[in-house]
């Protein structure tokens, strides 16, 4: 039976709701904050964006048509390369192709140029044998997902360097050193700040006093000259890991400060709260409660600290690399392929160069844009 209601004198019959699930009253807390979190545009739109990003680092040999060492040196500061539809003489083709690249001489700058040659024409084509690689170093193959038959004509998407080599093969190479040097570095942040700013926290006194000024020692100092100086004392001689080791260290070291100050205050708000106190007369020990209960409490906090911290470490070990103290070739990062731009005659005839700051750009966005929605989502009853 159906409920009914009476209206003058005449009884309605109500019909039971059917998305009762939907309604904010009966939602689960994780549904509340699906819910926040797709009200957030902007933050939706990021999710698949970085899902692509994380794809492309993973994946870089097989994707990429080339190696990123690799060198065409007929083919120096040569343009991107336009994919077309439409030929002249056959018309209309499902299957993209390229021009060949035709190498001139400008009379008036005598500079080297390439224009297209609409004679010969190359057709793309999936799962192309190429140059020979070690995919996730381990086993060979040489397939590439997309590139042509002909290993010896310009396939070019984003362009080439000084050198000859395929700018869009070695970004694809360089998203996945910079994106693993953030997250490297996040995972030893969050080390830090969780550990420090819990003890901190929890028991006060002269460890917290310690612990405190140290952060205002390390956040009174500007971070970029700060990084510099850090960066210019690692040794010259350390190897390509070392290196990357190193700096990933050196912001973290610096990097920990502002989450070691959230996970303080939280603790400090929440330490003598009954469930504390309970697990301190069960006979758990101080890092157990700290581990174990407190931090929990404020899981969705630190998360969203995390991610929107991601994008300053990118953009820190992009500055330093570009300046030269960070990564340096034959390393193959997004900083990295940013430092040949530095030249402003580079720039202004070859603004393909510019590239990487096109996915560092896209990159911080993201991560910014999903760390609003997260903070948002986290505390859905506002």
């Amino acid at each position: 039976m159906n409920p009914e209601i009476t209206t003058n004198n005449q009884q309605v019959p109500v019909q039971p709701n059917q998305n009762t699930d939907d309604h904010y009253e009966v939602a689960s807390q994780w549904k509340l904050m699906w819910m926040k979190f797709k009200k957030h545009k902007l933050a939706i739109i990021s999710a698949p964006v970085l899902l692509v990003l994380l794809i492309l680092a993973a994946f870089a040999e097989f994707l990429s048509p080339h190696i990123p060492l690799e060198r065409f040196s007929d083919y120096k500061y040569a343009p991107p390369q336009t994919l077309h539809f439409v030929h002249p003489e056959n018309g209309f083709s499902l299957r993209p192709f390229v021009y060949d690249l035709k190498e001139e001489m400008d009379q008036k700058t005598f500079r080297k140029t390439f224009t297209e040659d609409p004679s010969k024409a190359y057709y793309l084509h999936f799962f192309t044998k190429g140059t020979e690689y070690k995919f996730w170093g381990l086993f060979k193959t040489n397939r590439h997902i997309i590139g042509l038959e002909n290993a010896d004509a310009p396939f070019f998407l984003m362009g080439t360097d000084s050198l000859g080599r395929d700018l869009f093969s070695r970004i694809l190479h360089g998203s996945r050193i910079s994106l693993s040097f953030a997250f490297l570095g996040i995972i030893l942040v969050v080390i830090l700040g969780v550990v420090l700013g819990g003890i901190s926290g929890y028991f006060g006194g002269i460890v917290d006093t310690i612990i405190q000024r140290l952060i205002d020692l390390l956040m009174c100092i500007p971070t970029i000259p700060l990084w510099m100086a850090l960066a210019a004392a690692l040794p010259s001689s350390w190897s390509p890991s070392k290196i990357y080791l190193g700096m990933v260290m050196i912001l973290s070291i610096i990097g920990w400060t502002g989450l070691a100050r959230v996970v303080r205050g939280k603790i400090l708000s929440l330490r003598e709260e009954d469930f504390t106190m309970a697990a301190r007369l069960a006979g758990a020990s101080n890092f157990r409660i700290i581990m174990k209960h407190l931090v929990p409490s404020f899981a969705s906090y630190i998360i969203i600290n995390v991610t929107i911290s991601i994008p300053t470490t990118i953009l820190g070990e992009t500055s330093l690399s570009f300046l030269g103290l960070g990564l340096q070739a034959p390393v193959v990062s997004w900083g990295v392929l940013l430092g040949e731009s530095q030249k402003l005659e580079n720039l202004a005839h070859h603004p393909w160069l510019l590239w990487p700051a096109a996915f560092i750009i896209v990159a911080v966005l993201v991560f910014n844009f999903l760390g609003d929605g997260l903070r948002d989502a986290a505390d859905p009853y506002k």
